[in-house]
């Protein structure tokens, strides 16, 4: 695979680390309180580090946008990555399984779907002709609500509209089967599309509006809980096979002790999360079941939206159904 152009601040920041180090680029803030992702980042570092290799993590946008970090790691310039699941959904779609609305109950009913489906085997089979390697998947925080400048949402009828942020395609098909309308818009330009009314709103974490400082303008999360936000832990596959027998049992272990603690995080952050938002002047729609079932059955067209292969999304179904 041949290197892309790189940003300026990309090269600059890569020039800067030692080879040796193991580089770590950074999706959110260091920030342990509100980032699950950060969370797994930080005890993966620090695991390793432990086992004596150095590591060193680079800032959010420090080494580039998702797509130069994923050239960085096919070409072996970067060692980890945080990234956008969509990293690996350009090379293999089936991992859009996990955006599926509604697939999983919680993240223990994900870490049983993915270890009995082989899901990581999977997708690293493809993978590879990349260069890169699937190590985990890093949930960013609690179970995704709908996010609103002014909109009060407790049903799909009260979205019909609004016109939402959308990280892909994936995500727009889930809003027009709720009756509204999805556009997408980089994360970088969202603050600016809720402030102006481009967009009404998007769907992701509780946490995320706290985390970016944009409770200013967003002021109503609906607990739709509708996926889990993931991060994809890239890495160079170069830089792995190349491990001594040592070095990569090391590896192996930090992955094991950082779903450890992004899981424990995340089960004290599910409540946190929602106090957090109305400590900013937030108002939560604390939905019922009875809610949430008709956002779960308004999804479903979803599965059946051609985004992904029929077989695919027969065989996350029934990964779904039988580990529940």
């Amino acid at each position: 695979m041949k290197l892309k152009a790189l940003s300026l601040a990309a090269l600059l920041a890569l020039s800067t680390a030692v080879s040796a180090e193991v580089k770590i680029a950074l999706d959110s803030a260091p920030d342990l309180e509100t980032s699950g992702s950060y969370n797994w980042a930080h005890a993966f570092g620090a695991a390793l580090t432990d086992a004596g290799m150095e590591v060193r993590e680079m800032p959010r946008g420090s080494v580039g946008n998702e797509s130069e970090k994923f050239d960085q790691v096919s070409t072996g310039l970067l060692e980890v990555s945080l990234s956008d699941v969509r990293a690996i959904a350009q090379v293999d779609p089936f991992i859009y399984g996990v955006r599926l609305p509604y697939i999983f109950d919680d993240v223990d009913h994900m870490d049983r779907v993915l270890e009995t489906g082989k899901v990581f085997d999977r997708v690293n089979e493809k993978l590879a002709d990349q260069d890169a390697i699937v190590l985990a998947l890093a949930p960013l925080g609690p179970l995704s609500g709908i996010i609103t400048t002014d909109a009060v949402v407790r049903s799909p009828a009260d979205m019909a509209e609004l016109r939402m942020r959308a990280l892909d395609d994936a995500q727009i098909a889930m809003y027009q089967a709720w009756g509204s309308s999805g556009t997408v818009v980089p994360w970088g330009e969202v603050p600016a599309g809720l402030q102006t009314g481009v967009i009404d709103g998007y769907l992701n974490s509780p946490f995320v509006p706290v985390m970016f400082g944009q409770t200013d303008f967003v002021k109503n999360f609906s607990d739709a809980g509708v996926i889990i936000p993931l991060r994809a832990v890239l890495v160079s596959k170069d830089w792995y096979d190349g491990l001594s027998d040592a070095d990569r049992v090391a590896v192996d272990n930090a992955v094991e002790t950082a779903d450890a603690a992004a899981r424990a995080w995340l089960k004290e952050a599910s409540a946190r999360g929602l106090a957090a938002l109305e400590e900013k002047g937030v108002t939560v729609q604390r939905l019922t079941a009875e809610e949430r079932a008709v956002f779960r059955e308004a999804s479903k067209p979803v599965y059946e939206s051609g985004l992904m292969p029929s077989e695919d999304v027969n065989i996350w179904a029934d990964l779904s159904n039988s580990n529940r």
